[in-house]
């Protein structure tokens, strides 16, 4: 038999049994529409948690002190060590290579007020200027606050965050610390872009307000150096910028052995801690591991959907056989091949299933985007699944279809014109 012939036939009896049809292949679009919708929300996420966690530039690592067992994305705040003294951040800086090492810490502010209102526990990051370089934080006001001077740089959502009103460049907030209670007094300078997002999972919509202040005259914490013989303030973390892409791992190297050498920070970390060097290609592999098994556990559980879907279409194609059992007997007597009847009956398995598939990829290209803006995700969807998508629907087909079709081409067509 013709294969066209077959195709024609076998979408006559699919348009013949519309809502059987319908009802066959809502498994399998329930199915495809949840694994892409599950991917593609995966990769959304992926993408915002990148562009939030890694920041900055590509030429840019973060030197911590971790515990060996914290394998988490570099982040301030967490099991980091306040082990780096200002000695160490100007060593970086003359490393052969180093654009900028810049320190990172915070002060805990139990509120921070504007025109008499006020919101509560805000974190302070302390930093040096050349910070919004090595971010690359744009400023859409003013500019950066200069070391020294009671000043502070706002990103967008903290500009926005006093019921009193919107801050301008120009304007006086105050920040109580949160140890002490001391009421701090500073004038904004600039204002720039927000930064990330405020949930790892990227489940709260937008950048989280953060207030930047210098370590002069903010910053109060202190160790003893020996390499200057003398107190100095100390950090969570630096950040060290390449003067380019290419010299990431040589600059690295040359962190770790200041580090392990002449580094403050060697008598002032726990002794179970280890020095850790990030770069940004480590810290997008972390995440792309983390997010990548958290898509596929739940893709897996979408996954069932798709094996009840394929049930479904076996089950239906054994009815069809039973039903259209006169009609293959006919078939037969008028010189029909085993082979045309198996071929006729999988076409059939094979269209329902790449019906269900087209239709489902649809549906969840939609919930993916629907999702994505729900929970304020970029949307970032691999085109390739739809592809994908098509041929899951003729391997459904194929598996669930190949049972009945051969039950069918063994069919005896005595017995089967004797069939009532």
């Amino acid at each position: 038999m013709n294969i066209f012939e077959s195709v024609r036939i076998s979408w006559r009896n699919i348009r013949e049994h519309k809502l059987r049809s319908t009802l066959t292949t809502l498994g399998v679009i329930i199915g495809v529409a949840a694994v892409i919708t599950f991917v593609t929300l995966g990769a959304s996420l992926q993408q915002d948690i990148i562009s939030t966690v890694a920041g900055g530039n590509a030429a840019t690592m973060y030197v911590t002190a971790q515990s060996p067992s914290d394998s988490q994305v570099p982040s301030l705040g967490s099991s980091e060590q306040a082990v780096f003294t200002q000695h160490d951040v100007n060593q970086m800086r003359q490393l052969e290579g180093v654009r900028y090492a810049v320190p990172e810490s915070g002060i805990a502010a139990s509120s921070v007020n504007y025109n008499n209102s006020s919101v509560a526990r805000q974190f302070v990051t302390v930093t040096s200027p050349d910070y919004f370089r090595v971010r690359d934080l744009s400023f859409v006001a003013g500019g950066p606050f200069e070391q020294g001077r009671e000043e502070v740089v706002l990103n967008r959502p903290a500009a926005r965050m006093f019921s009193g009103g919107n801050v301008s460049v120009g304007d006086n907030i105050t920040f109580t610390r949160a140890v002490n209670g001391e009421q701090l007094n500073a004038t904004v300078v600039g204002i720039v872009e927000g930064e990330g997002s405020g949930s790892v999972l990227g489940f709260e919509q937008g950048p989280q307000p953060r207030v930047y202040a210098p370590t002069e005259p903010y910053y109060q914490r202190t160790v003893y150096s020996p390499a200057v013989n003398a107190r100095q303030q100390v950090y969570g973390r630096i950040l060290v910028t390449a003067r380019s892409p290419g010299q990431v791992d040589a600059v690295q190297g040359q962190v770790y052995n200041y580090l392990g050498r002449d580094s403050d920070a060697r008598s002032h970390k726990p002794q179970n801690y280890e020095f850790k060097v990030t770069t940004q290609d480590q810290i997008v592999n972390q995440v792309k591991q983390l997010t990548n098994t958290f898509t596929a556990y739940i893709t897996g559980i979408a996954v069932i959907s798709l094996i009840v879907g394929s049930i479904g279409i076996a089950n239906i194609m054994l009815v069809s056989v039973t039903e259209r059992t006169r009609e293959i007997g006919i078939m037969k007597a008028v010189g029909a091949q085993s082979r045309d009847v198996l071929q006729l009956f999988l076409l059939e398995a094979v269209m329902l299933g790449v019906l269900g598939s087209a239709l489902g990829a649809t549906v969840g290209l939609l919930g993916g985007y629907l999702g994505a803006e729900a929970i304020g995700l970029p949307l970032a969807f691999q085109p390739i699944w739809f592809g994908a998508a098509v041929l899951v629907g003729i391997v459904v087909g194929v598996l669930a279809g190949l049972y009945p079709a051969w039950d069918a081409s063994k069919t005896d067509p005595i017995d089967a014109l004797r069939y009532e």
